[in-house]
């Protein structure tokens, strides 16, 4: 395939025309042209590279390797670098396989990280367990580009002998190690970078950022659905003032000043976990576009997408050059940033209204092993008539949370929610056999009645019920056992699901009907009072224990600071 068209150098930063030659799926010669009145090019729009997210759990999206190629090839993404460690604290080495298979049956770039943390503290039940060994066979594979992100930065920092195996298997590979600290700061990074981990996702301010950056981190900037951190990082006030401290301010000229302010310092823009419904809207080029609109340059954007992430994991595409997979996209310009088509081994996959590949359905078993649930199940008991309670405190578009209490009152003694305070029950049930609940409450949800229910809880994918009322905190959590796993929502008034079969996590429908549904689970969610843009991927996080400061597991109420249990009611 031969044609001619104006193309973003991201390794220049420059545009230019060029004649294109494509043979067997690569770049065969790029030839740059002098355009005249007589020059016909071919392409209507500007040639850039096929968009690359550097870190994405595909199961967050709630469909299939498959399904999720469907849609995100219609926004420019033609790679994907995902950590499979969702499935993989359900199923374990087969989860991943799986995984592993079912992206193989699509053009698209699919490439993944070993898990590193399964389960991702030994302070919960998963389904699977993966020792130095399984990530020993896991990093022989091809198709795994380096070692996911390491959670427990406590066994990074202390020294555990298990966790330094595994990263010692990784740095034996040659492959990256992506990290996970958030807030981590001082000595303690400086241990857990001294073991050769290199990225981070999780900052959430930007001295936060500045500091893993000045250590020699690569900062993944993140703008998932629950998690969007892009707002707080490209902050150019923050900017200013660090470099106010740093620069001997009064002596840099103003356009250098001008030009650093506008100069991304960080490496890459990634989703970490999008829901399908987000999905719908936009992947990596909504980012791209946000951060132009946030005052990044938009060709500094674009290699956050494409070349950096290419060079990270040394992979074969993210620049239009001579010998690199011919994996781009045609935008109409870099305003607007419409995506016209997209191109994956130099086959046109989106045309600009119809994806040309078809996916396959695939067969599950179901992962659900708990007993239904009655509202005795869901009750914290207290003799007396009222008590001090520890409080998880949640907030909107966030993965961190604050300790706070509350005083509550108790009734026949069960210590009741306070909906004026805004003061829920939340709930953990074990699905792995063990049919364990662990009972805590939470701030942040605003539920005026009714409960929502989900076996999407990270990590370990227990099921996972945040409401007001027993009765209905049992009868959600029973629809999910029905359903295999998903999401459900219920009231006096109502109630709806969301079948997720494959491992509690996934659905075999496309990302339309999966969005429609959870569309409407979030308008049913919403009108139980629900202030939450993302309620189920909020409360699935709350289950996360890696996370500061509480959160709450099937074993029970978690400091995240000290890293050990607590008491629900205070002393």
């Amino acid at each position: 395939m031969k044609f001619t068209a104006y193309i973003l150098d991201v390794l220049t930063e420059f545009i230019y025309p060029g004649r294109i030659t494509i043979e067997d799926g690569f770049f065969k010669e790029i030839e740059p042209i002098v355009v005249t009145e007589e020059t016909k090019i071919d392409v209507d729009g500007l040639l850039v590279p096929g968009f690359i997210d550097a870190h994405i759990h595909i199961e967050s999206s709630m469909i299939t390797p498959q399904q999720f190629a469907k849609i995100a090839v219609r926004h420019g993404t033609t790679s994907v670098v995902c950590d499979p460690h969702e499935i993989a604290n359900v199923a374990g080495i087969d989860g991943i396989e799986f995984m592993i298979e079912d992206a193989s049956k699509v053009p698209f770039n699919f490439y993944f990280t070993a898990p590193s943390c399964v389960p991702a503290t030994s302070f919960e039940t998963s389904g699977a367990v993966l020792d130095a060994e399984d990530i020993g066979y896991l990093l022989e594979k091809e198709e795994v580009v380096g070692l996911a992100e390491m959670m427990n930065f406590p066994g990074v920092i202390g020294g555990d002998p298990e966790v330094l195996r595994k990263l010692e298997l990784a740095r034996a590979s040659g492959k990256p190690i992506d990290g996970h600290a958030p807030l981590v700061s001082g000595r303690d990074l400086d241990k857990y970078v001294a073991q050769h981990i290199v990225t981070d996702h999780e900052c959430s301010n930007f001295a936060e950022a500045i500091e893993k950056k000045q250590k020699g981190m690569k900062i993944m900037v993140r703008d998932g659905s629950s998690a969007k951190n892009m707002e707080a990082l490209f902050d150019f006030s923050e900017k200013l003032n660090h470099l106010k401290k740093q620069d001997g301010f009064s002596i840099v000229p103003t356009e250098i000043i001008e030009r650093r302010l506008h100069s991304p310092i960080f490496d890459f823009i990634v989703s970490d976990d999008k829901h399908p419904n987000d999905l719908l809207e936009g992947h990596l080029d909504k980012s791209v576009k946000k951060a132009a609109d946030l005052g990044i340059d938009i060709i500094q954007a674009i290699e956050m997408v494409t070349i950096n992430p290419a060079k990270h994991f040394g992979l074969h595409e993210g620049a239009i050059v001579t010998g690199a997979k011919a994996d781009f996209v045609i935008i109409d310009n870099l305003r607007e940033f419409n995506v016209l088509k997209t191109y994956i081994d130099g086959e046109c996959v989106f045309d600009g209204e119809d994806v040309l590949f078809d996916v396959e359905e695939i067969s599950h078993k179901n992962s659900i092993n708990t007993s239904k649930k009655v509202a005795d199940d869901f009750e914290v008991y207290f003799d007396g008539e009222e008590c001090e309670v520890n409080v998880i405190k949640c907030f909107n578009g966030e993965l961190l949370t604050e300790k706070t209490t509350a005083v509550l009152k108790t009734r026949d003694g069960k210590v009741q929610p306070d909906i004026y305070q805004d003061v829920l029950k939340i709930a953990v049930v074990e699905r792995y056999g063990g049919d364990k609940v662990s009972n805590a409450f939470i701030k942040g949800f605003n539920l005026k009645k009714g409960a929502i229910a989900s076996s999407v809880a990270h990590d370990s994918h227990n099921i996972i019920a945040v409401g007001y009322s027993s009765d209905m905190m049992a009868e959600a959590v029973n629809k999910v056992i029905d359903n295999h796993g998903g999401i459900a929502v219920v009231s006096e008034d109502f109630e709806d699901s969301l079948a997720l079969p494959i491992a509690g996590l996934m659905s075999n429908e496309d990302a339309y009907v999966v969005a429609e549904k959870l569309d409407v689970l979030h308008k049913m969610t919403a009108a139980l009072g629900c202030t939450l843009d993302s309620p189920f991927m909020t409360m699935a996080f709350m289950a996360l224990l890696v996370i500061p400061s509480i959160k709450i597991s099937d074993k029970g109420l978690f400091d995240g600071d000290s890293f050990e249990f607590m008491d629900v009611i205070r002393s």
